[in-house]
């Protein structure tokens, strides 16, 4: 749990600066693999922030919600690189995003499997 709390600190560490600073990235977001652009990437670009953190205090806290939300968020991302990929003019089409899509997918299974296993063990 640690690790992934690290994890998502560090991708806000990451997010904020290229966010605030970097205008080719500042001026765009993807939200459900659309490509929101201008003022609208920029007032939603902290709800990205607001996501990782929050995942930083669910697993550094271990709060029991924070791994089926974790996987829940793995799977979004792996259906918005889908999207993205056949929707945007910037993608690479659906060979790409049906690759991404199973790539991203993978820590939504170990996190569902991982989930499922403290259940178990839990119970008995």
């Amino acid at each position: 749990m640690t690790a992934l709390a690290v994890a998502c600190l560090a991708s806000v560490a990451f997010l904020v600066p290229r966010d605030l600073f970097l205008a080719h990235t500042r001026d765009v977001e993807v939200w459900f693999g659309f490509e929101l652009r201008g003022a609208a990437a920029r007032f939603t670009a902290p709800v990205h922030w607001v996501i990782f953190l929050a995942g930083a205090w669910g697993f550094w806290f271990e709060r029991p919600w924070i791994v089926p939300c974790a996987a829940a968020y793995a799977f979004y991302v792996a259906l918005c690189h889908l999207v993205w990929n056949v929707v945007s003019p910037h993608g690479s089409g659906g060979v790409a995003g049906v690759a991404e899509t199973v790539a991203f997918s993978v820590p939504g299974f170990l996190l569902v499997r991982a989930h499922r296993r403290a259940k178990r063990r839990s119970v008995s």
